[in-house]
């Protein structure tokens, strides 16, 4: 089974940074994460 990198409180604060105004790219660099990976947690 695949190890999860992100628990899902931590993913929610993530996309909670983007309703704060951040930017996409600038969450991405910051949490080691890519901009697609971001929008699919968004779209979960």
């Amino acid at each position: 089974m695949k190890r999860l990198r992100f628990t899902e409180e931590q993913i929610i604060g993530v996309l909670r940074e983007t309703g704060a105004g951040a930017t996409t790219a600038n969450l991405a660099r910051k949490h080691g994460v890519s901009e697609a990976t971001l929008y699919n947690w968004k779209v979960k």
